[in-house]
């Protein structure tokens, strides 16, 4: 018990303080991800050209998050991730204000330092503070509460575009003041959560976590076609609307909502293996038809479909969580991420060359980099723990890092 809850603030606690990071995140870069490709559209003139530098552009801080270890020397793992959400509200609330080609990629790195510290940080904190019993049924629960918070902003998205015919630079500004009151009270309203295993603060790199690094690298690069291409695909082919494209959203976290936690429990009950190849397969049936898709309607289906398959990456982080020494989740953290931005710093601006050509070429690649995660996922182990990393390709105990 925490010397706050034996005053009676018994909501001051570790837990709470994930949920209200999980609000304040999607407040701010759902309202950015919702807003961006009708905004660069209509007020920058954005190709696909532009829209691929600039997502490239907002990964290069993903890319560089193995830094965050550096800035652990000084700063605590927990206040980190609260001044980095106050930097992502930072970002957002000042993208209206640029409607042009180098203004939109200055308050994109902006946000993206803040939001690629946040999200290593918070997910080294998690895998921390939770028992590996009670972390797939949690993070589905953060991923349920983040979806509530993002319903809300959809919603009122929706309402001032159509309703009120709000400005994007209120919108963007709003959305982004928020997050920051929410870094501001958690910084003032909760007390320092010492780690229960001292952390290692020097880049790391295992080899008996090989699997882990390989599934986060195709992760990286599918996820950017999804984000990038997919979400772009709906504004330029199809000519949805920016409240057309809140309602598609509104969709996918509802579904998040309702289901994220009953996934982490079916995570919990089938193991990381069938999980992930549950999502892998699924996700190359949506590519292949993405390539294919003349439809507006089904192109949104698809998109809500794609969208439902990503609560299952939570099998991702528990599968570390059984293999890794606890000392390195926050080096690890760091690390994984900038694995996954290696694609994805690459993949958007060489697809955007490719989508110029072909829209089609750009989901197919999508398919290719899915069936290696399909592949790759066959190595997870029934029971995956320190010694036992993967079926294929380990070493004996005595020869592990």
């Amino acid at each position: 018990m925490t010397p706050d809850a034996a005053n009676g603030r018994a909501w001051q606690n570790q837990r709470t303080l994930l949920v209200l990071m999980s609000i304040a995140m999607p407040v701010a870069f759902n309202a950015w991800s919702a807003l961006l490709n009708n905004f660069v559209v209509e007020r920058a003139a954005f190709t696909g050209v532009e829209i691929g530098i600039l997502q490239s552009i907002r990964e290069i801080p993903g890319f560089l998050t193995f830094t965050v270890i550096f800035v652990l020397f000084v700063i605590k793992e927990q206040r980190l991730a609260v001044m980095a959400l106050a930097l992502l509200g930072a970002g957002v609330a000042l993208t209206g204000f640029f409607p042009y080609a180098y203004g939109l990629y200055f308050t994109t790195i902006l946000m993206s330092v803040g939001f690629h510290y946040f999200e290593a940080v918070k997910q080294s904190l998690s895998l921390q503070w939770l028992s590996q019993e009670e972390a797939p049924q949690v993070l589905g629960k953060l991923i349920a509460v983040g979806s509530i918070a993002s319903l809300s902003v959809y919603a009122a998205l929706w309402v001032s575009l159509e309703i009120i015919g709000l400005d994007y630079v209120w919108m963007f500004l709003a959305a982004g003041s928020i997050c920051v009151l929410f870094a501001v009270f958690m910084a003032q309203a909760f007390p320092y959560y010492p780690s229960k295993s001292q952390q290692r603060h020097r880049l790391i790199l295992r080899k008996r976590y090989w699997l882990y690094y390989a599934l986060t690298f195709f992760s990286g690069a599918r996820r950017q076609i999804f984000m990038v291409f997919a979400a772009f695909l709906m504004v330029e082919k199809f000519g949805y609307s920016a409240s057309q494209v809140t309602l598609l959203f509104l969709f996918n976290y509802a579904f998040n909502w309702i289901f994220a936690e009953r996934i982490g429990v079916l995570i919990r009950r089938i193991g990381e293996r069938r999980a992930l190849t549950i999502e892998y397969g699924g996700l190359i049936v949506v590519f292949t038809a993405y390539a294919l898709v003349e439809n507006a309607y089904i192109a949104a289906g698809l998109y809500v479909v794609d969208h439902m398959f990503y609560a299952l990456y939570i099998a991702m982080n528990t599968y570390f969580q059984k293999i890794a020494d606890p000392q390195d989740l926050a080096s690890s953290a760091g690390v994984s991420f900038t694995i996954n931005h290696i694609a994805a710093v690459i993949v958007p601006a060489a697809l955007g060359l490719v989508w110029i050509n072909s829209h089609s070429l750009v989901f197919y690649i999508g398919t290719g980099f899915a069936i290696c995660s399909v592949i790759l996922a066959q190595n997870i182990p029934d029971k995956p723990g320190p010694g036992n990393e993967v079926i294929y390709g380990g070493q004996s105990q005595a020869a592990k890092a």
